[in-house]
């Protein structure tokens, strides 16, 4: 860890002489052979990790190549990159130096490139810490991009990665001397070490997204997107869909819809040992479940699904830590809730964000654009989708939300920001600001306390003369002016 510093830190100061064409070339570089090689990449993820579909992962490394360089190849990153004539202020782009990057195990290849190439737009080194379960996914991701930097005219050492991944190496590599920016995604535990680390750190909080099927809504296409983003990747990005919230007026058109995409809705019976499954202890997901298909959870539980079954679906009727559906479960199970109206909708929402995805995102399916920014200024979230998958939308592939695989939560999640987190994150912005204003000081006229003294004696001595016909000693006087002053001023 301490060698790959090292490395990084020397790169990145000779990479601070490039120029802006010499970084974009290199940037595009990068993107176009990560995009080439994401079907290749898709498919070590999924055979090192066991989560996920390879097809969908191709989909995520495509985003976090192609979608991402289109996003901020014309972003400013070196030298002067904004001039305001009229108020005489120029701004200057300076970048952080060494990027400290944690990379998940559900989107282990798609973040590695993402955060590569914010990192290398703005000037930036990276050392990436992967997940002890992704080493080698996340280690062939990087060497891809490394070796089209350096091919691109890159100094050599820009892009490093940890090999021997561990939760050690990853907090010492976060406090180190030499890192000034931690990028983490992953878990609360992880995410609260690089806010503990003493370095400026971006860290996303959890996603338990509740998904809001208004009365108004296209039920058919409402229920289509919902499972297709649900099942996306057997519902590992952080932005998926974790509990449906029905109006009670369209519940059974709702049904209808869910068991034609291929939801299998569960008994009451099956519901309670499906339980057990997704969270053996309370307040914690079964790791077993996490970006796994319908099927491999079904046969853990000993349930038979029908052929072509996507979705596991289970009703509930309560939220907190020892309700295993009202969870984030990070993979192909929804709770589904039945609600009286867009106020009950509301309660229901949030609490299911108070449990555990306050500033992360929420779905909501409806006609009336009223509804829609309701939820949008009172619910503490910071991204809202309308009408479309969450899982993608949120990530910017379905919306017009900026391309990205870190989501910020905003102060409701206890993150620095509610952006998705981009380049322009990852650089110091300097100000030159010549004076265009002149302003008058008020003079301010000092006395000693010297003179101060023979003002105030004379005039005593001015004061007791017009008032008796005694004689007094000015001596005396300005003995006793001196005493006061003495202890007025020690």
């Amino acid at each position: 860890m301490r060698s790959a510093v090292q490395t990084a830190k020397e790169a990145q100061e000779k990479f601070m002489s490039y120029t802006q064409e010499q970084v974009d070339k290199i940037v595009k570089a990068v993107a176009d052979a990560a995009y080439e090689q994401s079907g290749r990449l898709a498919q070590l993820a999924v055979e090192e990790t066991g989560m996920g579909v390879a097809a969908h992962k191709k989909i995520k490394n495509e985003v976090g190549s192609r979608d991402v360089y289109e996003s901020i190849k014309d972003l400013k990153t070196v030298g002067i990159i904004k001039e305001d004539h009229l108020n005489k202020v120029v701004e200057i782009a300076a970048p952080f130096g060494v990027v400290a990057a944690i990379i998940p195990t559900t989107n282990p290849t798609s973040t590695a490139f993402f955060k590569t190439l914010i990192s290398l737009k703005t000037r930036n080194a990276i050392v990436v810490s992967p997940h002890p379960y992704a080493i080698k996914c996340t280690q062939e991701a990087l060497k891809v991009c490394d070796a089209a930097a350096v091919a691109a005219g890159a100094p050599e050492g820009l892009i490093q990665c940890l090999t021997l991944a561990s939760m050690e190496a990853t907090q010492q590599l976060m406090s180190h001397k030499d890192i000034n920016l931690i990028v983490a995604t992953g878990g609360g535990a992880l995410v609260k070490a690089a806010y503990s680390s003493g370095k400026p750190a971006y860290g996303v909080g959890p996603g338990n997204v509740p998904v809001y099927i208004e009365r108004s809504a296209k039920i058919e296409k409402a229920v289509k997107d919902i499972v297709d983003s649900k099942s996306f990747d057997y519902g590992t990005i952080c932005a998926t869909e974790q509990a449906i919230v029905v109006d009670k007026h369209v519940v059974d058109l709702v049904t209808r819809e869910l068991k034609k995409n291929g939801a299998y809705i569960l008994s009451d019976e099956e519901k309670k040992i499906m339980e057990g499954v997704i969270s053996p202890v309370p307040g914690k997901v079964n790791p077993k479940v996490v970006g796994k298909s319908p099927q491999f959870i079904a046969n853990l539980a000993g349930i038979s699904l029908p052929e072509g079954t996507r979705l596991i679906v289970g009703m509930e009727t309560k939220v907190g830590k020892d309700i295993p559906f009202s969870l984030e479960k990070l993979s192909p199970i929804f709770a589904m809730y039945i609600v009286d109206g867009v106020k009950h909708a509301k309660e229901l929402c949030l609490d299911l964000l108070n449990l555990g995805g306050r500033g992360h995102s929420l779905a909501l399916h409806t006609e009336i654009d009223a509804v829609a920014r309701e939820f949008a200024i009172e619910m503490p979230v910071s991204r809202i989708l309308v009408n479309t998958m969450s899982s993608i939308g949120a990530v910017g592939g379905t919306t017009g939300l900026m391309p990205s695989l870190t989501l910020g939560c905003g102060t409701f999640g206890g993150n620095i920001t509610s952006d998705n987190v981009t380049a322009k994150h990852l650089l110091n912005i300097k100000r030159m600001a010549y004076g265009t204003k002149e302003v008058q000081l008020p003079k301010h006229v000092g006395t000693t306390v010297e003179s101060s003294r023979d003002e105030l004696v004379s005039e005593v001595m001015n004061n007791v003369s017009s008032s008796t016909n005694s004689k007094i000693d000015p001596a005396l006087v300005q003995n006793l002016v001196s005493e006061i002053v003495k202890q007025l001023t020690k």
